[in-house]
């Protein structure tokens, strides 16, 4: 016990991260096959739980709550011990909530393909599993506040206070959003009803990628770029504007989800307002994060992981340049329901959660071991891989969702529309397959940094690390 009370907790920090790697692959080669199916609809065999409409939430589930999740927990007990130079707060409840969030996967890895959804975006979960992920996260936050307060750092580093809001923000989220009435062990009505209930999905929908996919993330960010980089980070000042300034208006944005329906047209122009002005606060810390490097620029040429940490900061700036773009009304009137959406979810998912999570572990998991990183050569290959893969796939979908838009408002000159909407699912054809071909590249790459990581982890032993006396 005393000998735990002097080293940090970093048996759940290796657990996170092993199952980052584990979930990042099969949550990314369940959207490898609903893409091919999306080139060959009969890869579902006719089987109820292979077809498209139970795999692609399952694929989301996995990538958001699974891979993304578990590198927000294994980042987030790492960066908040380290930061306030003391163990986490109880062994016992981070344990808890490293074999509950797994339970919480596997139950959405079962119920999913069974069909069995609320059928909320991002929260189809029904209501069993949803109590189940209320109290692991309830017990995360006693855990992550728990050690902040217990602290010997009188500072709070940036980096938890992205953390912090993140874990706050999401609780209050998935509780709202998730209120239902049970009708049966399997089935659930949301409290909500019509306009309402959408306007609460999409106040969470985007949101998760508000705090899930973005605040945690930039937790990410403001630790390990400058701890790889060995360089302070470029402005403190900044770093805290841009923490306030995103946490206040991300959870404004959420209507421009609803551009053109029944929501009344004051909600959908507040938020596209709100969505407009994020643009300040999102490039601030990108630039924030890439002139970390200033007086450090050659360490990019022969360093992998500050390879996957700059470039996924450059995605973040594309797409948060790209979401307040297609909330202008009249932008997305044309964007509205075509696959530019998905070019650009995913050109943020794989370009700025998946590549910074990237970087993350291989940063972490050597150090968990004590070991340096098997092959520096394939993690080099791991970012061409993947980068080229997010191109094809960004670069596709963007041009399959403006050809759609164009193809579905073309009108004669007798007001009757050009082309059927069988004639614009025919021009994608081509599009799916280089989607495809994209997102095969870049399960690959994940393929390569499991056996990099395994071999590494292979050659080393978990290490346990000292807590620093207080001067």
């Amino acid at each position: 016990m005393a000998a735990q009370q002097t080293t940090y907790n970093y048996k759940v920090v290796r657990q996170f991260a092993i199952m980052t790697v584990v979930w990042g692959i099969v949550g990314m080669l369940v959207g490898v096959v609903i893409a091919a199916q999306l080139v060959w609809p009969a890869l579902n065999f006719d089987v109820p739980w292979l077809t498209y409409g139970r795999l692609r939430p399952l694929h989301t589930n996995a990538v958001i709550f699974a891979f993304g999740g578990c590198a927000l927990f294994a980042t987030s007990y790492y960066v908040v011990q380290r930061t306030c130079h003391v163990r986490l707060f109880s062994d016992g409840l981070a344990a808890f909530t490293f074999w509950g969030w797994q339970a919480v996967i596997v139950l959405a890895a079962i119920t999913l393909p069974l069909g069995i959804t609320t059928t909320k975006e991002y929260a189809e979960l029904e209501w069993p599993i949803d109590i189940l992920i209320t109290i692991v996260w309830v017990v995360y936050a006693i855990v992550f506040f728990g050690t902040v307060m217990r602290r010997k750092i009188q500072h709070i580093y940036v980096a938890n206070w992205f953390f912090a809001a993140f874990i706050l923000a999401v609780a209050m989220l998935h509780v709202v959003n998730s209120a239902a009435l049970p009708a049966s062990l399997f089935k659930s009505y949301s409290v909500y009803a019509g306009v309402q209930d959408a306007m609460v999905q999409w106040w969470y929908g985007h949101n998760a990628v508000g705090f899930f996919l973005t605040a945690g993330f930039l937790g990410i960010m403001y630790y390990f770029v400058p701890k790889q980089a060995n360089r302070p980070i470029y402005s403190y000042r900044l770093s805290v504007v841009h923490f306030w300034a995103l946490t206040f208006t991300y959870i404004w944005a959420g209507p421009h989800h609803l551009h053109y329906t029944a929501l009344p047209d004051w909600a959908q122009s507040l938020g596209m307002v709100f969505s407009l002005i994020l643009l300040a606060p999102s490039w601030g810390g990108m630039i924030n994060g890439i002139m970390t490097l200033s007086g450090a620029w050659e360490k990019l040429r022969t360093d992998p992981i500050l390879k996957f940490l700059i470039v996924s900061i450059s995605f973040y700036g594309m797409a948060t340049f790209e979401g307040p773009m297609m909330s202008i009304k009249t932008v997305n009137s044309l964007s509205h329901y075509t696959d530019w959406t998905i070019g650009h979810v995913h050109a943020g998912a794989l370009g700025w959660v998946a590549l910074i999570s990237i970087g993350a572990m291989y940063y972490l998991i050597p150090r968990l071991y004590g070991q340096t990183l098997h092959s520096v050569k394939l993690a080099e290959t791991h970012f061409w891989i993947s980068c080229l893969g997010i191109l094809l796939y960004a670069t596709s979908m963007w041009v399959s969702g403006i050809t759609q838009g164009l193809m579905w408002r073309a009108v004669n000159q007798d007001g009757t529309l050009t082309y059927s909407f069988l004639e614009s699912v025919q021009a994608m054809a081509p599009f799916y397959v280089i989607r495809l071909i994209g997102g095969a590249l870049f399960l690959a790459g994940m393929l390569l940094m499991a056996f990099n990581l395994a071999k590494t982890i292979q050659a080393g032993s978990a290490v346990e690390a000292p807590i620093p006396k207080p001067a």
